[in-house]
């Protein structure tokens, strides 16, 4: 009988390890539309970067990864984190390790999906506890770590942003973000081209009570684990999961 017991639990301690090590490591999910990838950031490291320690652009995963491995940092997961301007600055608020390196865009009119109202802010508060709000609900918030705004919100208080049609042919790869109902970050990002109304229902029907849209055509991911390395692309904000080496 006592061997029994200390089989079982043996067997209990290594299931309950397991799952423990798969909630802290995040969660790749298997989807036939869309790569995506479920987090936990108060478990985890998250990051938001935009420029290396001389003041360059990241741009791209590959930049990224290369300056992590010179501090001995491994990249786990990546997506570029909303639209920029021009010059590859960020496009509307961005906050980085709790500076404010960009202000929030409270214009309600303009060209382009960012202003398409409302639009939205995806952030960490200081204790990285994440969120997606819209821009106007955002003002004045407080203690914030990191932050990007960007535009439309897909999900709104549990439904589908009121001006996307069903059916539209207005098509392109799209990625996103949205808060699961148990509080970990869910990001996604299409296989093929797809509209706004179902690239939302996706996020909806995962249970988000809010979710924001990053960016287009322009989009990337990066999740080894999944074998996705897109390590090629330009643009403005990176969102980055990291963890120290082992050697």
């Amino acid at each position: 009988m006592s061997k029994l017991w200390l089989l079982l639990s043996a067997l209990t301690f290594l299931i309950s390890t397991s799952s423990l090590l798969t909630e802290k490591q995040g969660r790749a999910i298997d989807e036939p539309k869309f790569i995506s990838y479920e987090m936990d950031p108060t478990q985890q490291e998250l990051k938001f970067y935009w420029k290396d320690k001389h003041g360059a652009n990241y741009q791209n995963f590959q930049r990224l990864k290369a300056n992590l491995e010179k501090e001995s940092k491994e990249l786990v997961f990546a997506m570029n984190g909303g639209m920029y301007n021009q010059d590859r600055s960020p496009q509307g608020l961005y906050i980085e390790n709790g500076q404010l390196k960009s202000p929030l865009d409270t214009v309600q009119s303009g060209y382009g999906n960012f202003y398409l109202q409302p639009n939205g802010v995806f952030y960490l508060t200081d204790d990285n506890k994440p969120a997606v709000s819209t821009s106007q609900a955002f003002i004045n918030r407080q203690n914030i770590r990191y932050a990007t705004q960007s535009g439309p919100m897909l999900v709104i208080d549990g439904e589908v942003h009121p001006k996307f049609i069903k059916g539209s042919q207005n098509i392109h790869i799209r990625n996103g973000v949205g808060i699961l109902p148990n509080g970990n970050i869910l990001f996604a990002i299409s296989r093929s081209k797809v509209n706004f109304f179902d690239f939302a229902t996706f996020f909806k029907q995962k249970g988000c009570e809010n979710a924001l849209y990053l960016d287009g055509f322009v989009s990337r991911v990066y999740l080894p684990s999944k074998s996705v390395k897109q390590l090629d692309g330009s643009f403005g904000v990176i969102i980055a999961e990291t963890k120290s080496k082992t050697n």
